[in-house]
């Protein structure tokens, strides 16, 4: 891999997928071979240019009281994989960690839990998880935190909490990045004026090129500039295509009509098959993703702009974007519009590794 396809990659959910496809048995499921029931194993990630990879430990809201356990287990499965694999995998905890990954040809392996529900509103446990490795909280996942506001719930606190301020202030201290992806617009103003360091988006893309609740909507993409922060553009159909948001907003219509809660994964499956079966699903594509990143770079600057996949976190991915082997189509396309090598390093691993050292990672 050549240092311009050196990716740094800010959101995988291939924990959550272990946990799903046969509870983390890596002796039935090896993840040093090609496989074809996840979008992720270490040979795609090789192939795809991929030299440092944020690992999700995320567990859904629904496990209540036991998400700090479920926390922990996805952690545990982590260190385990690496453990497994030390010819492909090295720990990473901070910035200078992934270049030492780096120089002995193996992958960075980062942690980040996805929802403050995993701290079950404890600075302690908060402090005891970036003690296990995780290096990034993203603040809320799909609902509320009693102290934060999430994007994809009724607004509750207005933002964020005095108590959510103080744990911004805390993962500020211990060198942990405030993840801004899953949050309200309310919520990423407050962290962006209580945080001392710079913040990330690990997988969200631009609410002016699809008008979607998980996107970044411009006045706060432009403050990363000040703050020094990175907005990692994610793969997701629904978010990166205005059609797929469409038709993504039609299934939770037909839901609602049904009296469906929209937050449960089941029946929406089952409403996007049924709708499907009479109007059938449009295609993101490549070029979607890219005219998110290039929009990014215009209102954020070069500078403050990633990439974060979201690879076993979603079923459908833009065609040609299929699995993590696929960065370089992107690479590619962003080539194709001019981007020069040195715009690609910033994109791909300069821009986010800068953000750790400046956070004290």
């Amino acid at each position: 891999m050549s240092e311009h396809q050196l990716i740094v990659d800010g959101h995988n959910d291939l924990p959550w997928a272990m946990r799903q496809l046969n509870g983390y048995d890596l002796d039935a499921y090896p993840v040093d071979v090609v496989q074809t029931a996840t979008h992720t194993d270490l040979v795609r990630l090789r192939d795809g240019g991929v030299g440092a990879q944020f690992w999700s430990v995320y567990v859904p809201t629904r496990f209540g009281a036991g998400s700090v356990t479920g926390t922990l287990e996805q952690i545990d499965f982590v260190l385990r994989m690496i453990a497994r694999y030390p010819d492909r995998l090295a720990l990473a905890l901070t910035a200078a960690d992934v270049d030492a990954a780096w120089s002995t040809g193996r992958i960075a392996s980062l942690l980040g839990a996805e929802g403050g529900h995993s701290i079950d509103s404890s600075l302690a446990v908060l402090r005891t998880l970036h003690a296990l490795g995780v290096r990034y909280l993203t603040l809320t996942h799909n609902d509320n935190v009693p102290w934060a506001d999430s994007a994809t719930d009724v607004p509750a606190v207005g933002g964020l909490s005095d108590f959510g301020r103080d744990v911004v202030r805390e993962m500020n201290r211990l060198g942990m990045l405030v993840d801004l992806s899953h949050v309200a617009p309310t919520t990423m103003r407050d962290a962006l004026a209580v945080t001392s360091v710079p913040v990330i988006f690990s997988h969200s893309s631009a609410r002016a090129v699809t008008d979607h609740v998980r996107n970044v909507p411009d006045d706060v993409l432009g403050s990363l500039a000040g703050n020094g922060g990175v907005c990692m553009v994610t793969f997701v159909p629904s978010f990166v295509s205005t059609a797929c948001h469409e038709w993504e907003s039609a299934v939770v219509a037909d839901m609602a009509e049904r009296g469906e809660d929209r937050r449960d994964l089941a029946a929406r499956d089952l409403a996007a098959a049924r709708r499907a079966a009479t109007d059938p699903p449009p295609v993101a594509t490549v070029a979607d993703v890219a005219d998110h990143v290039e929009h990014v770079r215009e209102v954020a600057g070069v500078a403050h702009v990633g990439l974060g996949g979201d690879f076993d976190g979603c079923d459908a991915l833009p065609e040609g974007l299929g699995d993590v082997s696929t960065y370089p189509a992107l690479l590619a396309e962003l080539r194709d519009r001019r981007w020069s090598e040195d715009d690609l390093a910033a994109l791909t691993h300069r821009n986010v590794l800068r953000t750790m050292r400046d956070a004290g990672l």
